[in-house]
């Protein structure tokens, strides 16, 4: 992994917390199975759409039982946003229909456009040992849900990472403490963290006013103004395009005696319709029945 020294301390950051936003309320995710029988949890559902825009789902998967994943995810499609892979541990092969290829493997991981259209396929490539990660789905602008797929295969080294005080960030997306991260949005500007806290330390990240935002733990537990989120819970932090809290300008972050490790994502929300079925996301119905009918008759890539 790089390390890249922070320029200040986060109990002192170089743009300060003034007024950090409290929480909106706790969520627990719903056990699931996807793919070939994969489980895994489900932590941002389809009601949580619209509050979280521009995030259209975030799965958390985690087991030391082959059978809970070996499997995997055979050939699916995929139109109109973008699919984001973290994998704290395991192996997994990436391939799709337009000829990309990667091996995601320990902190690593891939970013993949859709756009117009994409077969993918994600399957395990261990047979025993833990599999543990994230996959976070991010929405495309309508100006933006037909263009050409794309794939970015991050590897755990190229992701910057910054440390002080008992505090490790990986900035995955966006920036933190003036350290910019593996990937940038223009549109979007989605900021996506891994946070890892000492026991008692406090990280402050500043937030855009009218970005969306949400901390999953996923170790030990973090306090916010106040509120507990132990691990396996996702908080949504008031503020944000639809739940406006005026003069909130970030979040702090706050380590139990254990530590803590948790995902702190945010982005600017795009106000759009949405309209789901399965693996497409459009803005209309109609563009939803083309997107199968493209499936159907092998046009989608």
């Amino acid at each position: 992994m790089s390390t890249i020294t922070a320029p200040s301390a986060p109990n002192a950051p170089a743009t300060p917390v003034r007024q950090p936003r409290a929480v909106e309320r706790l969520v627990t995710g719903q056990p699931t199975q996807d793919g070939a029988g994969v489980k895994l949890t489900r932590v941002l559902t389809q009601p949580l759409q619209r509050r979280l825009d521009p995030y259209l789902m975030l799965d958390a998967f985690g087991s030391d039982q082959p059978g809970d994943y070996i499997a995997g995810f055979p050939d699916h499609p995929h139109r109109g946003f973008e699919t984001i892979t973290y994998m704290i541990a395991g192996r997994m092969r990436h391939r799709d229909s337009a000829g990309h290829e990667g091996l995601l493997s320990n902190g690593g991981v891939q970013w993949m456009t859709a756009g117009r259209g994409v077969i993918h396929s994600e399957l395990p490539e261990q047979e025993e040992g833990v599999m543990e990660g994230f996959q976070l789905w991010l929405n495309l602008h309508s100006a933006d849900k037909m263009q050409a797929p794309g794939y970015r295969d991050i590897p755990s080294e190229q992701i910057p990472e910054w440390r002080a005080d008992g505090v490790t960030v990986r900035v995955i997306a966006g920036e933190s403490q003036g350290v910019a991260g593996a990937v940038q949005r223009p549109t979007t500007l989605p900021l996506y963290l891994d946070v890892h806290l000492a026991p008692g330390a406090v990280f402050a990240q500043p937030l855009p006013e009218g970005h969306n935002a949400f901390v999953y733990t996923y170790r030990g537990a973090v306090r916010i103004e106040g509120t507990e989120v132990p691990a396996q819970r996702m908080a949504v932090l008031v503020g944000g395009g639809m739940n406006p809290a005026p003069g909130t300008d970030g979040v702090l972050l706050a380590a139990g005696p254990e530590g803590a490790r948790a995902l702190l994502i945010a982005g600017a929300p795009l106000h759009e319709p949405i309209a789901q079925y399965g693996p497409f996301v459009m803005n209309t119905r109609d563009e939803l029945m083309q997107a199968v009918s493209d499936f159907q008759t092998g046009r989608l890539a």
